[in-house]
């Protein structure tokens, strides 16, 4: 196995570098910057002083059902230096409103600096890790949404200070306390007692450098247009036991190099390399997942959905949780095929590897997992935008984490790329 792993990554590997990346001009940039936003591409739509944040629009998942919402915040019609905003939402199955309410200032105009606080009452799936600055970056659909089961109901005070440290660097420095409350029949035991609702008091710090793309910010989000070197993600969470009455005491980091090469043939290669480690007393909730993306069903005619953008597309949901986990993802999209003027699909090769532990297994209580301690597999094509956006996407499980039949360890789903 670890023959056949390395000879994967030696071939992906020289495909990645085989070729030159495209060059672009300072000029194409300065086109692009002054080029007017579409709504899509941006994620707000300005109505007047106000815009509509339409990610909080439409949702959809297995335990909210269909989730409509609205939400957005002031522009510069209203107040230069101040905005305010927020969102309302309402699930369908479980019958609750969520919501979000805050207000920023802007102490800084030429680092883009923003101090903000916030108020939220909402669901958020377990084990997410969430890198604060990338969330500044948009993405107009989140196909991964649509088959989460395992969620839990939170309810969270922050204050935020977000600067442009650089042209190249994003940063934010964050302080939160939430009280967390379990949907699923989860206990995390520490001294003998179990907590199934904790308070987590944290302190974190994220950046984000580009050391090769051009991009602006401005205030409908970051836009990134040309990579030449990896994008560096970076965070440290702190949680602190007694700080408002919080009940643990530990420390999140996160790293992750994503390098996006473009080249004169019009193919591409994406490669993300992520790690994460948690150390301390830290509930399943606030652990770390591999992004599975397997709906758990039986047959793969009911595991048919949609595929995500950076997910494990054959690892069931709640297979795996990790205080330390490794991934790796290749993907490699080869010059779209010209079937007409208007009709050009685009293959993509992909190649996705994981592994992980965890220490403290049996603190945790109720939802039962396994630990990722070998490398977990897994690899497939996708055949994208065969039409108005929509395609296919194939990938199989193999290596260790192997299941026994053929149809447990292939995955069958529909992609959707827009692009406008």
């Amino acid at each position: 196995m670890q023959k056949t792993l390395f000879f994967v990554f030696s071939l992906i590997g020289l495909l990645a570098y085989a070729q030159t990346p495209a060059i672009k001009t300072s000029d194409t940039i300065i086109n692009v910057e002054n080029k007017k936003e579409h709504p899509l591409s941006t994620g707000y739509f300005p109505i007047g002083f106000f815009d509509i944040d339409l990610k909080t629009l439409v949702k959809y998942n297995n335990y909210e059902g269909v989730r409509l919402g609205i939400g957005g915040l002031t522009n510069d019609k209203l107040f230069e230096n101040y905005k305010l905003g927020g969102y309302v939402a309402y699930g369908f199955i479980d019958a609750k409103v969520k919501y979000g309410l805050g207000a920023s200032v802007r102490v800084n105009k030429e680092k883009k600096t923003w101090i903000k606080l916030f108020y939220a009452d909402d669901i958020k799936e377990i084990g997410t890790f969430d890198f604060l600055t990338d969330a500044r970056v948009y993405s107009i659909f989140e196909p991964r949404l649509i088959n989460i089961i395992q969620f839990y109901k939170y309810r969270e005070y922050y204050a935020n200070i977000t600067s442009e440290l650089s042209p190249k660097l994003l940063s934010e420095f964050r302080i939160a306390h939430s009280n967390v409350e379990n949907i699923e029949n989860y206990f995390f035991i520490d001294n003998s007692r179990f907590y199934h609702n904790y308070k987590l008091s944290e302190a974190s710090f994220s950046f984000r450098y580009s050391p090769k793309t051009n991009f602006f910010t401005n205030e409908d989000g970051t836009r990134e247009y040309f990579d030449g070197l990896p994008k560096i993600s970076g965070q440290v969470t702190q949680g602190f036991k007694g700080v408002g009455e919080s009940d643990f005491n530990y420390t999140k980091i996160g790293l992750k190099f994503d390098y996006f090469i473009k080249r004169k043939d019009l193919s591409s290669t994406n490669i993300l390399l992520e790690g994460l480690l948690a150390i301390g007393d830290v509930p399943l909730t606030h652990l770390f997942h591999s992004y599975p993306n397997q709906p758990n069903k039986l047959d793969w005619t009911g595991r048919f959905s949609v595929a995500g953008v950076q997910s494990f597309e054959t690892m069931h949901f709640g297979e795996f949780y990790s205080d330390k986990l490794s991934m790796l993802q290749i993907k490699h999209s080869l010059r779209r095929f010209k079937l007409t003027e208007k009709w050009k699909p685009e293959l993509v090769i992909i190649t996705r590897h994981a592994m992980g532990d965890i220490s403290k297994i049996d603190k945790h209580f109720g939802i039962p997992f396994k630990s990722l301690k070998h490398v977990y597999n897994e690899s497939g094509v996708e055949l994208n935008k065969i039409i108005f956006g929509f395609g296919l996407s194939f990938a199989y499980r193999y290596g260790y984490y192997h299941l026994p039949s053929f149809e447990e360890n292939v995955s069958f789903k529909f992609t959707f790329n827009l692009k406008v």
